[in-house]
């Protein structure tokens, strides 16, 4: 989906969010934006070895049987 938007697509979306937030609030919600996004690629990362271990632990059992 964003590999369609193009630079100037980006360029649009970014001054069309410094006109609607000011510069005063921009770099605020750059920054929630980022540590929401560090936060779920964490959650992310964490289901999946979550996963990845129940899936060894199955297999694990499997083979003993």
């Amino acid at each position: 989906m964003l590999s369609n938007i193009g630079f100037p697509g980006l360029i649009l979306i970014l001054v069309l969010a410094l006109i609607v937030f000011g510069p005063k609030k921009l770099p605020e919600i750059g920054r929630a934006f980022g540590q929401t996004l560090r936060e779920f690629k964490k959650s992310t990362r964490e289901l999946t070895s979550d996963v990845m271990e129940e899936l060894e632990d199955n297999d694990k059992k499997k083979t003993i049987k």
